[in-house]
This record gives structure tokens, C-alpha cells and sequence, in this order.
């Protein structure tokens, strides 16, 4: 089928959503918002008060101000997040850095024969040699003013430049089962598989977080492993929706607790939460 919609006004959207049972007390509102935020990044926000998905029909009393607190609500979760991630980013980078090197050289990353899979490890070279190209660090130019050999800079340089997300591929991809448990009980987690998928989920929700994506009843298609026995104070009850932020949520607050037992991310999300009741 051929797509013919053509753009529409802010005027005809609002009569668009009033069609469909959505309640716009404040049609000023409404323009600001709709000026400023798309109306589809919004309709991530109003879906659930839909009654027929197809035809985008509202529940009763389906007020529009409501969708504006769901997202007010979203985007200062995900500020509150992306500050956690960039802890855990920081404290998953330097333990790779600190214990790897130790044990396989300064530039074990480069050492097919510590990976499990080739092609992964080609992935993750192609990946570093980009990041490396496009970063601005002033300790990266100065690297390869200076050295021309081997190709990439040691990981305690290299590293600090790679995207989460080649981090998260670099130590799944790692055959030494032994350093990556010993990095994951550095975090209090029990089994380095455990930690790979905490790893996978964090580098998801961190990029969510970075483009401006929803994290509010979101589905997140890797999550992290929650039915692991822990090694500190963990949920003792899973029976909740585990492809959305929950399982995430749960796993952050544990991580932190390894890193830094003062962290104060579970009451300002509590406060965060109180700020923006349900019923609001």
C-alpha cells in the first residue's frame, strides 16, 4: 500500500485528538507543546489511554494534560538515569582497563586469539577504528603524534574513547571466563554471564536515554538478568513486566551500591515518583 498522508496543521491535529475522545481543556497548551514536541513522540504517551488501537479511539476522561505529565515524567527519568549509566560507564571502563591489561598486555583487544567469535572481533576493531578517528581527546591526537605502531593506542587510551556498546561486545566477546568473573564480582554481581547481560541492557537504555527516546512504559528488548542469586540485597519477587524499565531500574540501584554505597539514585527516584502520582 502506498502511503498518501500529507502534513497536517497543529490546528488539525487537536481536532484530530478531540475526534477521538481526547479531552484538551487548555487548547493553548496544547499548541505550545504540540510546537515543540512532535505529535508522535507524544502519541508513546497517550497510547495507553487508547480503548481501540486500530481506530486510536481515548477512554473516558482521557485528558490531554496528562499526556504532558507522563512526559514530563519520562524526560526527567531519563535525566535521572543517564546520570546512573554514566557512573556505571565510567566504573565498567576502568576495571576493564585495570584487570585485562594486567593479565593480557596492552593491547589485548587486538589479540584475536582472546576472542570467541572472529567476526564480533572485527565488528569491535571497525568500531574502535572509527571512534578513534572522530574523537576530539587531546591524549589520542597527542598518541599518535608521537607513535605510529601498532595501530591503535593501548586500552587504557583506546578504551576510554570506545562506545559502551563496544565495550559491552569487547567483554562478551572475551574467552577468559576467570578476569570477566572477577570484574563482575568487583560489582557484587555472581557470574559473568549475568554481567554481559547487564552490559547488553545498560548500552540499550543508555541509548535510549542519549537520542531522546521513551523509557516510560517502553519495551526493552534485552533486558537484564534478574533471577541470579546475588551477592548484596536484591529483589526477592519477579513477577512484574520484565521487558520494560522496571528489571533495568532494579539492576541500576544494585549496581550502584557496588560502586558507591552513598549513591543517592533510590530516594531521588522515589522523590521523582512521588513528584508525578499515578492518579495525576
Amino acid at each position: 500500500m502506498r502511503y498518501t498522508k500529507q502534513a497536517i496543521s497543529l490546528a488539525e491535529q487537536i481536532e484530530i485528538l478531540r475526534k477521538r475522545g481526547l479531552i484538551i481543556d487548555d487548547e493553548t497548551e496544547c499548541l505550545k507543546v504540540l510546537n515543540n514536541v512532535s505529535y508522535f513522540r507524544m502519541a508513546g504517551y497517550w497510547r495507553p489511554m487508547e480503548k481501540d488501537k486500530t481506530l486510536h479511539l481515548f477512554k473516558p476522561n482521557s485528558h490531554f494534560h496528562n499526556v504532558v505529565l507522563l512526559y514530563q515524567f519520562d524526560s526527567e527519568l531519563k535525566v535521572l538515569i543517564f546520570a546512573a549509566i554514566q557512573q556505571i560507564e565510567i566504573a565498567v571502563r576502568t576495571k576493564m582497563i585495570q584487570n585485562i591489561a594486567i593479565k593480557h598486555g596492552s593491547f589485548w583487544f587486538m589479540d584475536s586469539g582472546l576472542a570467541k567469535d572472529y567476526t564480533t572481533y572485527s565488528v569491535c576493531m571497525s568500531n574502535i577504528r572509527k571512534e578513534l578517528k572522530r574523537t576530539y581527546d587531546e591524549f589520542i591526537k597527542e598518541h599518535f603524534l608521537r607513535y605510529d605502531e601498532p595501530e591503535y593506542p593501548p586500552a587504557w587510551k583506546t578504551l576510554e574513547v570506545a562506545s559502551i556498546g563496544t565495550l559491552s561486545k569487547l567483554f562478551q566477546n572475551l574467552s577468559d571466563n576467570k578476569i570477566k568473573k572477577r570484574i563482575a564480582h568487583e560489582f557484587n554481581i555472581p557470574t559473568a554471564d549475568c554481567l554481559e547481560s547487564w552490559l547488553q541492557s545498560l548500552t540499550i537504555v543508555r541509548n535510549a536515554c542519549a537520542h531522546h527516546g521513551r523509557l516510560w512504559n517502553a519495551h526493552i528488548p534485552i533486558t537484564p538478568q534478574i533471577a541470579c542469586k546475588m551477592r548484596g540485597d536484591w529483589i526477592s519477587h519477579h513477577d512484574f513486566p520484565q521487558t520494560r524499565i522496571y528489571s533495568f531500574i532494579f539492576s541500576i540501584a544494585y549496581w550502584l551500591n557496588a560502586i558507591d554505597e552513598n549513591n543517592k539514585f533510590a530516594s531521588e527516584l522515589k522523590a521523582l515518583i512521588t513528584k508525578y502520582p499515578s492518579d495525576g
